[in-house]
């Protein structure tokens, strides 16, 4: 901030100001100069407001496809953090990234912050109220929980409940944009809480993510994502279906991809994630289905979607077709391979 002086002339002139007075107000445009200092530091390393000195280590616990590349982003801008998975491999390969592996929960204890990524409804039960050390039971100051797995809202809703008893605050805060985003830095949190827990926890998932979009109450972070995964694992099969077809009729892939993504058949799973082979560099398809989200990961997202809908008794009729497709991958050997195989399946199958 600069401080500009400009001198006016006064019919009625004062006397010269003071060398005393000239210090004061040096001093004065010094002092703004020194806000800004702290405001800026205030949002580089997590939130001064509320990380004090020595309590902004954060634990992470799962350090899977998703877990660890988050993580490894939280390590790659200053952070210090705890990781914790029950997979000897995947803490080896975050020590190896920069990040401090734990064997225990209770090595999370005194942790200001934990983010949780983990697979479904009864891991994050487990992790919160059910274990012998579970977080609730464990922390032994107020905490900030993050939850990124993606789970049923009403569970969701549940612990939550639970947790605030114990004066802990909690965020539901589930992810899109695959591997790819949780590698660059840029996925989107759809986040539910209160709106000073969200607040709070903007400045962590910044660190992680490019689009941080509050969604409401607690709960509503799961049902956006919820959503959003219906509507993913239909596209891609729907992209899959149109994609054999033409390969099939004589058309060369690349060709009718770039079709797709310049007219009204443009979605992510064309433009972004291409189920071909050979057509987009670096994404699962283009590496024998790898390290992307799985198939049976799709159809328990998509199993969380058929369950809701039967809660509130909405239609969901390509929804249960969809959940059905990815539940025959599953049997026929695609469960651990990226959703995308879908194309591969088909392929495969006259």
């Amino acid at each position: 901030l600069t401080l500009t002086l400009t001198f006016v002339p006064n019919p009625n002139p004062s006397p010269s100001p003071s060398p005393k007075n000239l210090i004061y107000l040096f001093l004065f445009s010094k002092m703004f100069n020194f806000r800004r200092l702290a405001n800026a530091l205030s949002t580089k390393r997590l939130n001064l407001r509320y990380f004090s000195s020595g309590e902004s280590t954060i634990g992470f616990i799962g350090l899977g496809q998703m877990g660890n590349r988050m993580a490894v982003n939280l390590v790659k801008k200053g952070q210090k953090v705890l990781g914790f998975d029950i997979s000897k491999q995947n803490l080896e390969q975050f020590e190896k990234s920069g990040g401090h592996p734990v064997t225990s929960l209770d090595s999370l204890s005194t942790c200001s912050v934990v983010i949780t990524m983990l697979p479904s409804n009864p891991h994050v039960k487990d992790t919160y109220l059910e274990n012998t050390s579970s977080l609730i039971k464990i922390m032994k100051s107020p905490s900030l929980f993050i939850d990124s797995s993606t789970i049923d809202p009403s569970v969701f809703r549940s612990i939550y409940d639970q947790v605030k008893t114990k004066g802990h605050e909690m965020i539901d805060a589930p992810v899109s944009g695959g591997v790819l985003g949780a590698e660059a830095g840029t996925l989107t949190f759809m986040v539910g809480g209160t709106s000073d827990a969200f607040e709070r926890s903007s400045p962590i998932l910044k660190l992680m993510g490019k689009n941080i979009v509050y969604c409401g109450g607690p709960g509503n972070g799961q049902v956006a994502k919820v959503c959003n995964n219906l509507v993913l694992g239909i596209s891609m099969i729907g992209v899959s279906e149109a994609m054999n077809l033409g390969i099939r009729l004589g058309i060369d892939p690349k060709i009718l991809t770039s079709i797709f993504n310049t007219s009204s058949a443009r979605c992510w799973s064309s433009d972004t994630y291409n189920p071909v082979p050979g057509v987009i560099p670096g994404v699962p398809s283009s590496r024998g289905y790898s390290g992307g989200f799985g198939v049976d990961l799709m159809a328990k997202d998509l199993g969380l979607a058929v369950g809701a809908a039967n809660a509130v008794k909405a239609p969901l009729i390509l929804g249960a077709s969809a959940h059905q497709i990815y539940n025959t991958l599953g049997d026929k050997g695609y469960g651990k391979l990226d959703f995308s195989s879908v194309y591969d399946f088909l392929k495969k199958n006259d």
